[in-house]
């Protein structure tokens, strides 16, 4: 079993920060669950550009107000407590929070621990991962 609380995470090397946004990483790739499990805050203000061609990601809104724009699509939905979302085509998108937001996300396959955005909007692929389990 394993059983973490946020507040020390916020405190630990599993916080990540970076423009627009900071994230306490509870469970990671070498904790074995299959996935990882992040508690994000989306600074208000911000546009946040990603496309996450490496993993699926599944967002539930705890906290705040904004909208993500589908950039496949071009359609905007509205972001409020109790709203998820899942990319799950790998959805090329823009997050523009209008109050802070904290949401609960889940990243397959699991991010490792430190990874940021990378110019294109991604987190790099698991450099470990084989071709049979890697998202292109």
């Amino acid at each position: 079993m394993i059983v973490r609380d946020l507040k020390d995470i916020r405190n630990s090397d599993r916080n990540i920060k970076s423009k627009g946004w900071e994230s306490a990483r509870l469970l990671l790739k070498g904790d074995d669950m299959g996935f990882s499990f992040h508690v994000t805050t989306l600074y208000a203000g911000e546009k946040l550009e990603m496309h996450y061609r490496n993993h699926l990601e599944a967002v539930l809104i705890l906290k705040g107000t904004g909208t993500i724009e589908d950039l496949g699509t071009g359609k905007t939905h509205k972001l409020s407590p109790g709203v998820m979302y899942a990319l799950n085509e790998h959805d090329n998108h823009i997050v523009r929070p209008e109050t802070q937001i904290t949401c609960a996300c889940v990243f397959n396959p699991p991010v490792t621990g430190n990874e940021v955005h990378d110019e294109t909007g991604a987190y790099p692929a698991d450099p470990e991962a084989t071709p049979e389990t890697a998202d292109a």
